[in-house]
């Protein structure tokens, strides 16, 4: 019995072995691209710079190079240390910009040799250029990650919809992602903001926070004070899934929050009522929380099929199943519309949306929110963050 046991088990550990290195090669490989065109750029493509300075130069990007996969695996790994996680996430939106603007800068030296300028001028010239343009960026990029979002006001026109349910108003909050950095006063702040937007429901669309509710508490409790005529509804993202789903499911109740834990509440204005129903993220299923997956029947179990349906989900390509189930609109948040530009491109392989108000079939819109918070890297580039105001209209 013992042999044949070790003959089935070696092709399950090659296999594990073989996929372990292929990751392995694939992220080196990365950081290689991510770190290896940005010292081109800077000290290598006919700069001529002095030695000394191609050396310093070469020593900053090494000791990156080390300490970003070092600090994210340590930060973000079973620990969840937070001042490594900051430290990882601020070099790797970093080296994301420095990168992204080291490839357009071809385009510079592409122009510069036009105009006959040669080097080491021209490339000293695009280097110097890359470095002020990438230092703005981050300056920029890091003020708008940590900044109360702007409002974002959308009609949204919904056949079937009663008079009474005309023009409510749906305030929508996403991707808050309360995280390694402390911003409790940016969800106090975030919370007085949605307070003054005369809300009918408060929505949140997923992706609370990143880690468990003993550690990150104190930075959703401001939520609670949020204020919603008729309702305050949660739902989970992908992240919740990294850490306790059930907990902050649970937590979001004990604060006055309905948690549509694939479920759904009734409101009511002026005669008349609509569903807001909430499924579970799509990767539920697969993390084996137990109880947990997207279901979209059961969350629906029930309902008068005549009434009109919000749906919360947190992923804008769960719009397969709202379109097949009749929703009338669903609110999704997860792509934070790319955060850093260009990743936005990256993000629309995978979804069928970045941001927006898009139609769905017959009957079926999506709106897809930018969100409020940002994950990762403390900066968003050419992607705002947003406080969402749906205002609902008979269509």
């Amino acid at each position: 019995m013992p042999e044949p046991q070790s003959v089935q088990t070696r092709p399950v550990v090659s296999r594990r072995s073989r996929r372990r290195w292929l990751r392995r090669v694939v992220v080196s490989t990365i950081l290689v691209t991510l770190f290896g065109v940005p010292w081109w750029t800077l000290l290598a493509a006919g700069t001529q710079w002095p030695d000394a300075v191609v050396v310093a130069g070469s020593i900053v990007f090494a000791a990156a190079f080390v300490a970003l996969p070092a600090t994210v695996i340590s930060g973000h790994g079973p620990r969840h240390r937070d001042w490594p996680a900051r430290i990882g996430d601020a070099l790797l939106g970093a080296v994301w910009v420095l990168f992204v603007w080291s490839v357009l800068s071809l385009l510079l030296r592409l122009g510069l040799s036009v105009f006959g300028v040669e080097d080491p001028l021209r490339a000293r010239v695009v280097a110097v250029s890359v470095l002020i343009v990438v230092a703005v960026l981050l300056v920029w990029g890091y003020v708008e990650a940590m900044r109360v979002p702007r409002t974002k006001n959308v009609d949204v026109h919904i056949a079937g919809l009663g008079s009474g349910l005309d023009g409510l108003r749906v305030v929508m909050i996403t991707d808050t992602h309360y995280g390694p950095i402390d911003r409790t006063r940016w969800s106090t702040a975030v919370t007085k903001r949605v307070n003054t937007l005369d809300a009918d429901i408060v929505c949140h669309v997923g992706d609370l926070a990143d880690g468990t509710v003993a550690v990150r508490e104190q930075q959703v409790a401001p939520l609670a004070a949020a204020r919603g005529a008729l309702a305050r509804v949660y739902v989970t993202g992908n992240h919740e899934y990294f850490s306790e789903a059930q907990g902050w499911l649970d937590y979001m109740e004990s604060i006055g929050w309905d948690a549509l834990h694939n479920r759904h509440i009734v409101v009511e204005r002026g005669g008349h009522q609509m569903v807001v129903a909430g499924v579970d993220d799509a990767t539920a299923h697969a993390s084996g929380v137990d109880g947990h997956g997207e279901n979209l029947d059961v969350a629906l179990a029930g309902c008068d099929p005549a009434l009109p349906v919000l749906l919360l989900a947190h992923q804008p390509k769960q719009i397969t199943s709202a379109v097949s189930a009749g929703v009338d609109l669903q609110i999704s948040g997860h792509t934070h519309g790319g955060q850093i530009w260009p990743f936005n491109f990256l993000v629309r392989l995978d979804q069928p949306v970045v941001a927006g108000l898009s139609a769905h079939g017959d009957r079926t819109q999506l709106y897809t929110s930018r969100g409020t918070g940002f994950w990762g890297p403390p900066f968003r580039v050419f992607a705002p963050s947003e406080i969402t105001v749906l205002t609902l209209r008979q269509g």
